[in-house]
Formats: C-alpha cells, sequence, structure tokens
C-alpha cells in the first residue's frame, strides 16, 4: 500500500521495460577508506596478493557460471573480461611494484591501481574504452574484499523490494537473489552499462541516472516505470490506478503472446516467413532474445553515433558490431550502414544547414563524400563478420553509380583486411534499403547487383507522398497504407524475385498486423520489427492463409502493365 506523505517523482533513463510496485530498499556500500602502511616483508605482501587473485579468480569463474544459467552466454562473458582484467600483466606489475618498491600494502596498491587505471580509460575518446573504467573499479573492489575478508552486500529480508543504490556493478546485480528484486533504480549509470544490459536481459525493470537519491525514502512505497524512465514515491491515487492499468495490460499482452514463444513463422498454409528485429544499440540484444527474433533484419548504426561525443573509433565500432554477431549465435544480422542527416543530427558532424535536410546530404550520400568516414564502418563490420552472420546494408539509395561505389569502397576494405591478416567473412551478404522511389522504380536494375532488398517504409513513404513526416501540421496525409506505396512495395518484391534475391520489409508499416496477409501474399520474405512486436507479428503470421482467395483491392501491380500509350 502507499505511504503516507506527498508524492515525489524521480525521473532518469529507462534501462529495462516493464512496471514494478514495492518497497525502496537502500543497498548501502559500508566499504571504510582503504589506509596506506608500510609492509616489512614484501614477499609475504606480494604473495598476500597473489593468493587474493586467485581467489578472485575462482569467485569470477563461479559468477560466470550464475550469470551464464540466468542471462545466457553474453550475458556472462562480462565476467570473462573481469577473468581477463585481474590478469592483465600491465595491471598486476602496477600493484606488485607498489608493494615492492614503495613498501606498500596491498590493499592500497590495488586502490591506486585502480584509480589510475579507471582514470586513463574515462578519459580517453574511446566509447568502448570509456565504459571500461568501471570494469577495472569492479575488479578492483573485488580483490580488496579478498584481501580484507570483507563479504559482497546482499538483501536483507524475506520480501521482493526495488533496489536502490548510487550504482551497482555487474558483479553486484549477478549477485543479487533475483527472487527478491522487483526493480533496479540507481543514481549513476547510462541506458547502455553492463548493468543495464544484465537488468534488461533478467527481464528486470530498471531506471538509471537519477542523480542524488534521498536515502531517507528508504522502505517507502513506490512504482517503477522502467520503460519511461520514471519512479514514483508514495504515488497518489490517480497515478497509481493508471500504472496499475498499464502493467496489467503488459502482463495480459505478455500472456497472449507467450505461447508463440519459440514457433515457426509458419501461415496455415505452411508458408514461412523470417521474423526479425530492429535495434540501434547492442543494449537491446536481451530484448531481442527475450522476443525470439529470428535474427536482426536493422541494425541502425547511427545510434553508435548519436550516443556518442565525438567520432566512434573503428574499434568502438568493432566491439559493438562484433557484440551483435556473437549475441545472435549464427542468425543474421543487418548492419545499416550509417544515417544521419534528415531528422537525426549530430553537432559534430558540422552538417551544412539545408532547407529541406531530407533531401540533403544524408544516408548513403554522406558515406560517399565522406570516405573515411564510410571506411572505418566497413573496416568494423567486416571484422565483426568473422564473428557471425553479417550482412551490410547501404541506405538512401537513390541510383545505380551509388551502389557500385558503395560496392568498391567495400572491395577497397576486404583488400585491406586481407593483407593486414585480419579475419573477415568474404561472403557477408551486401544489400541497400529501397527507401526513395527512384530506388523502387529502377529496382530491376539495381537488384543484380546486390544480395538484398529490405524496405524502408516510413522514407518511401515520404518520398512517395512528397509529405515531410516530421511536420505535424501534415501528419494527416502521411499515410504509410496508401495505395501507391503498396504498389511500390509489390513491384520491388517482384524485381527483387525475379533476380533470385530476397527481400524484407524494416518500416513501422512491417508492424502492422492488419497488413501482414497482404506482404505474405506480394512475396515479402521478411519482416523486421521492433522486439517487442515479433511475437505480435508471429501470431498475425500463423493465423494466415494463403490458400483463400484474395480479398477485393489487393490485387498485384504492376509497372509494366501500364499501357505505353497512357497520357
Amino acid at each position: 500500500m502507499p505511504s503516507e506523505g506527498m508524492m515525489e517523482k524521480i525521473f532518469g533513463k529507462g534501462a529495462g521495460g516493464g512496471i514494478a510496485a514495492g518497497a525502496l530498499c537502500f543497498v548501502k556500500k559500508n566499504r571504510g577508506q582503504i589506509k596506506p602502511y608500510h609492509v616489512g616483508d614484501t614477499a609475504a605482501e606480494l604473495e598476500r596478493f597473489g593468493a587474493a587473485k586467485e581467489k578472485a579468480l575462482l569467485q569470477l569463474g563461479e559468477l560466470y557460471r550464475k550469470a551464464l544459467s540466468r542471462v545466457g552466454e553474453q550475458g556472462a562473458a562480462l565476467f570473462e573480461v573481469h577473468r581477463m582484467m585481474v590478469e592483465d600483466e600491465a595491471y598486476c606489475a602496477s600493484i606488485r611494484n607498489l608493494i615492492q618498491r614503495e613498501r606498500r600494502n596491498a590493499e592500497y596498491a590495488v586502490a591506486v591501481t585502480s584509480d589510475h587505471f579507471s582514470r586513463m580509460f574515462s578519459e580517453t575518446d574511446d566509447l568502448y574504452m570509456r565504459e571500461r573504467a568501471a570494469d577495472v573499479r569492479d575488479v578492483s573492489d573485488r580483490l580488496t574484499r579478498c584481501l580484507t575478508g570483507e563479504s559482497a552486500e546482499g538483501l536483507a529480508g524475506a520480501e521482493p523490494v526495488v533496489v536502490a543504490a548510487d550504482d551497482l556493478s555487474p558483479s553486484e546485480t549477478i549477485q543479487l537473489d533475483q527472487s527478491k528484486i522487483l526493480a533496479f533504480v540507481t543514481a549513476r549509470g547510462s541506458a547502455n552499462s553492463h548493468t543495464a544490459i544484465l537488468a534488461r536481459t533478467m527481464g528486470i525493470p530498471a531506471v538509471v541516472g537519477t542523480g542524488s537519491l534521498d536515502e531517507s525514502l528508504d522502505g517507502s512505497f513506490c512504482v517503477v516505470d522502467g520503460s519511461a524512465g520514471e519512479v514514483y514515491v508514495r504515488p497518489d491515487d490517480a497515478t497509481l490506478e493508471r500504472l496499475m492499468a498499464k502493467k496489467c495490460e503488459e502482463e495480459y499482452r505478455k500472456e497472449l503472446l507467450e505461447q508463440y514463444q519459440g514457433k515457426p513463422n509458419i501461415t496455415l498454409d505452411g508458408t514461412e516467413i523470417l521474423v526479425c528485429a530492429n535495434i540501434g544499440s547492442p543494449s537491446e540484444l536481451g530484448l531481442v532474445r527475450q522476443n525470439d527474433a529470428g535474427g536482426i533484419g536493422l541494425f541502425r548504426s547511427e545510434f553508435l553515433y548519436l550516443e556518442s561525443d565525438g567520432y566512434p573509433t573503428e574499434e568502438t565500432l568493432f566491439h559493438a558490431y562484433r557484440t551483435v554477431a556473437q549475441a545472435m549465435a549464427g542468425k543474421r544480422v543487418v548492419f545499416r550502414t550509417l544515417d544521419i542527416g534528415a531528422d537525426k543530427q549530430i553537432g559534430y558532424f558540422r552538417l551544412a544547414k539545408e532547407e529541406n535536410p531530407a533531401l540533403g546530404m544524408r544516408g548513403i550520400r554522406l558515406c560517399l563524400t565522406r570516405r573515411e568516414l564510410f571506411r572505418t564502418q566497413l573496416r568494423a563490420l567486416y571484422r565483426a563478420s568473422a564473428y557471425g552472420k553479417a550482412a551490410l546494408m547501404f541506405p538512401m539509395i537513390s541510383s545505380l553509380w551509388e551502389v557500385r561505389k558503395a560496392k568498391e569502397a567495400a572491395r577497397e576494405v576486404r583488400a585491406e583486411l586481407e593483407a593486414e591478416g585480419l579475419p573477415f567473412d568474404p561472403e557477408a551478404e551486401i544489400g541497400i534499403m529501397i527507401e526513395t522511389p527512384a530506388a523502387a522504380v529502377i529496382s530491376d536494375l539495381l537488384a543484380p547487383e546486390v544480395d538484398f532488398f529490405s524496405i524502408g517504409t516510413n522514407d518511401l513513404t515520404q518520398y512517395t507522398l512528397a509529405v515531410d513526416r516530421q511536420n505535424p501540421e501534415v501528419e494527416q496525409f502521411c499515410d504509410q497504407r496508401h495505395e501507391a506505396v503498396l504498389r511500390l512495395i509489390q513491384f520491388v518484391t517482384d524485381n527483387a524475385h525475379r533476380r533470385h534475391i530476397w527481400v524484407g520489409i524494416c518500416g513501422e508499416l512491417a508492424a502492422d498486423v492488419s497488413f501482414t496477409e497482404r506482404f505474405l501474399r506480394m512475396g515479402v520474405d521478411e519482416l523486421s520489427v521492433p522486439p517487442s512486436s515479433v511475437l505480435r507479428l508471429r501470431k498475425a503470421v500463423t493465423e494466415v492463409d494463403l490458400r483463400k482467395k484474395k480479398e477485393k483491392g489487393a490485387e498485384t501491380w504492376h509497372i509494366g502493365s501500364i499501357p505505353k500509350s497512357f497520357p
């Protein structure tokens, strides 16, 4: 029941979907400050550090096994990284030098080394390396506990609670008793931190980055909305009713759709279609697995740039791409190259102001004019292709020469990697987005150049109907269900199949189950939707019977059928 007092709203970043209600429980970390002191016998102190190191490695091995059963191989891989950090020669050499040369106690040597390495990682421009700072602190805390004999904090009490903390390390997160956790709320952290990823993978609502949390709220009743990134402490009756109704609706939908988990995407007459997920970050992999997607039909590379303060390095992109490719374990991942421009602007790109950015420098146009930017992406993508079934896709194509130029850049990168002895998949598929009317109309010419088409209905609608989809004043005119758009989809699909390549749809219209049957009748091979829509779409697919007569208005249309003499 809600406790007495005024309602307080806490806002952060949603890091794990769902709604949970219960008492706030602050996890307190009562670790005292490490005090330095001189040691007389440095050999004994080194032996003490060695014993703590071995103990930490054993603990991390046990954590890996526990994580493997809870969150799968991808989530558990973090603890293998931590094992490597504990054994890292530079890290260990720093600790040993402080013990030997300065005759400092091992705890202090670990603390100083932790500060040095975490600061070094935090100050780098590489996003991936910045994220390693938290891992260094986590590993160092573990070594310190092994030296002092202090045990990790747990949750007291028998009732499940909403766990609140300044921050939670991945080790702390995975060690908490999941049966006692309703949700996570942390003052620090990002939606892409390892802890947030683990929370999503474990299916626990989470809100991170709330700023300082008032520990006097410990024990207060609250409701956490992980999707919205909101926490309501002592909610009033209207707020509680609204959130509980939302929770009931989500649970009902989940129960309804869970019966389709693991089922094939096959119609009543035996036609099979691939149902995939659209994502923009490795942090969404947990949702992809939870919803049993058949692959990733669209990985939006631009989000790796949008989340960065500067151009991501090849290593940053490679680690992100590799993480996704490995996690999908042989299922195809379609990585779209950068589609910055139009509604997605980034300050450090310093793009010139355009009167109509939707028609300006974006997508493949930007990549072909900034070749080094394109090359960095392609190198990272091809290197990641050695770790899974990766496919490359170029956005905003409107001509044949753009495709050939992009393929030429890809060939140059493959030659570079081969010369450097770096592994990659030379057979990785190359495809293009069909999102301009020009690409749709010349799809018969484009098809022989690529391995697949993916139709982006959002932009295809905008350009076909000459309606700015970002302008709310003309929203009623931006109809993705417009017959012109649907006829272009049919035309593109026919041209793809005539040249024996597959075709998918990855725009919003793919998730509209009222059109699922029509897309299947068109012959579309793949539909890629937000992870939360995968099971709903599967349900719609399994209810289609293509043996039934087509409804009026769903006839096939071809550009070639237009009379040559039409005015």
